[in-house]
């Protein structure tokens, strides 16, 4: 029963701790466009061969 006592405060601490990056992320306009992100990969602008 004394392990409740640790784990309830240290998962309270852990989910506080993702929530406040989740926020961060948010302020810093980490989630902006994901959708030009996503199509961003599948066009042709880049070559993946690096010239000799």
């Amino acid at each position: 029963m004394t392990i409740l006592g640790i784990l309830i405060p240290v998962s309270l601490l852990l989910g506080g701790i993702g929530l406040a990056a989740f926020f961060w992320a948010l302020k810093n306009r980490q989630y902006e466009d994901p959708q030009g992100d996503a199509s961003r990969i599948l066009t042709k602008d880049w070559d993946d061969r690096p010239k000799p």
